[in-house]
């Protein structure tokens, strides 16, 4: 399973990024990249703004939505979180159990529907 995660700045993508790397469990099951878009005219390099992650088949997406309110936690301003799977886009904004519950059942539910992959 292929997921793309939005923050709002390339410091909070690479501080999540750590975080991710540094969760036992998200380093057990998936790869964790910064991504970037193409230089726009003018720009030198491209622009990091994406953060990949790429799953295996024992990924939880309990354990990720857990992993991701651990993190915002740690922000002074915690920010708000955009989930991309395919067609599916999840926003996590205020950590609430609601929206941890909506994470993972959208993912699971489009997970569940490929196959796992």
């Amino acid at each position: 399973m292929q997921l793309e995660v939005r923050v709002a700045s390339v410091g909070e993508l690479r501080s999540l990024q750590s975080w991710l790397r540094s969760d036992p469990e998200a380093r057990r099951a998936a790869t964790v990249d910064v991504r970037g878009n193409a230089p726009r005219p003018g720009e030198m390099g491209a622009t990091l703004d994406v953060l990949q992650l790429v799953t295996e088949n024992g990924w939880s997406a309990a354990s990720f939505a857990l992993a991701l309110v651990a993190w915002r936690r740690t922000r002074p301003r915690p920010p708000r979180v955009e989930i991309r799977r395919g067609d599916t886009v999840v926003v996590l904004t205020d950590g609430s159990d609601e929206e941890i519950e909506r994470v993972v059942r959208a993912l699971e539910a489009d997970r569940d529907e490929d196959g796992g992959q």
